[in-house]
């Protein structure tokens, strides 16, 4: 009886508490999406969110960081280890995909970004693929699915970027103010511009859950690495954000929906996610993270219609099919995969065992 306890718990701590983290992480996601599109349709400045959001989060992780950080030696500036950090910083979630990201919903919406971020499971993988982290064999059922999967999503990012169509579910009400930013906005040409850009954020968070997994197995440290890129991105968006932005009146934070977007995306996405997805990926894998964001369209579509006045068209819905079904081909091949594989000799981005289930690396 012992021993079945022992076994649930294990089981629960392994897999039950990562699955509703990661299903955590997407709503925070969703939800600084959807603030940040309706503060900036009352005037937030991009460059603006983006360096007050960096500097909030490396506020907070600095405590966090002396109160809960281990005593392991801090990295040298003159270390490898140290460079991918600040690689982290300037590749991942923390700048240059936040960069394309952001822009990307200005020029089309949240609903559209979160239909293309069912792209992540297929770049990852096939990233995993080329950097020689998963295995390949094209005899296999399971390689073979993975690989139809990764086509199929990428064909259903194709249709919702390049095809946007009639409207099918228009907002009841919506404001003036977004009114008038729809139109000048929600030409084929900014939706397909917001497309590529999004599809570009998708593609960093992408490399920066293999980077970010390759650090982990240095320097297990979550809350150090995280608060370390965050310093990093933070110094290097500083002149970035100060060229890009030189009117300094726009830089007067006033108690509203701007301050509120820039508050909650630095503790939910730069704190929150940053440290979740760092310790999901040391303890599943970069595949399994990023897995979990076909979840989020569900969620984005009505927030947007009941906050933003977004409006959801035919495009977005034949796209999302198509990658939604992408994505459950890759699901399944790899379920198949992990189900046929001896665990000794499992690749370490498939199947992620810690602690003392933890295999040596090769």
């Amino acid at each position: 009886m012992r021993g079945e306890e022992t076994e649930a718990w294990r089981y629960f701590r392994r897999d039950g508490v990562p699955f509703a983290a990661m299903f955590a992480v997407e709503c925070a996601t969703v939800g600084s999406s959807t603030v940040y599109k309706s503060a900036t349709l009352r005037g937030l400045n991009f460059y603006v969110f983006m360096f007050y959001t960096y500097v909030f989060s490396t506020l907070i992780l600095l405590p966090l960081s002396i109160i809960f950080g281990r005593s392991r030696r801090l990295p040298s500036v003159k270390s490898p280890l140290f460079f991918k950090i600040l690689l982290l910083g300037l590749v991942g979630i923390r700048f240059m995909a936040v960069m394309a990201g952001c822009k990307g919903i200005e020029y089309s919406s949240p609903t559209l970004s979160s239909a293309i971020s069912n792209l992540t499971p297929a770049f990852t993988f096939t990233l995993a693929v080329i950097l020689r982290m998963e295995q390949v064999r094209l005899s296999s059922s399971a390689t073979q699915a993975r690989i139809i999967g990764a086509v199929i999503s990428i064909s259903g990012a194709l249709v919702v970027v390049l095809y946007k169509g009639p409207t099918l579910l228009a907002a009841a009400s919506v404001t003036p103010t977004i009114s008038l930013h729809e139109h000048l906005t929600s030409s084929e040409s900014s939706w397909i511009i917001g497309g590529l850009l999004i599809s570009l954020q998708y593609f960093l968070t992408s490399v920066w859950y293999i980077l970010q997994t390759r650090i982990m197995e240095i320097y297990p440290e979550e809350i150090t690495v995280v608060f370390l890129y965050n310093i990093c991105v933070t110094l290097i968006s500083a002149p970035v954000c100060l060229l890009g932005e030189r009117n300094f009146t726009s830089w007067i934070l006033k108690p509203d929906i701007s301050l509120a977007a820039i508050m909650y995306s630095g503790v939910f996405v730069s704190v929150f996610s940053g440290l979740i997805h760092t310790w999901g990926l040391h303890l599943k894998g970069p595949v399994y993270i990023a897995l979990f964001k076909p979840f989020s369209i569900f969620l984005v579509v009505a927030m947007g219609a009941i906050f933003l006045g977004d409006s959801l068209h035919l495009g977005s819905v034949i796209g999302s099919v198509i990658l939604c079904i992408g994505f459950y081909t890759l699901i399944w091949g790899k379920a198949r995969e992990d189900t046929t594989k001896n665990v000794a000799g499992s690749p370490l981005l498939l199947t992620h065992i810690v602690e003392d289930e933890a295999l040596s690396l090769r």
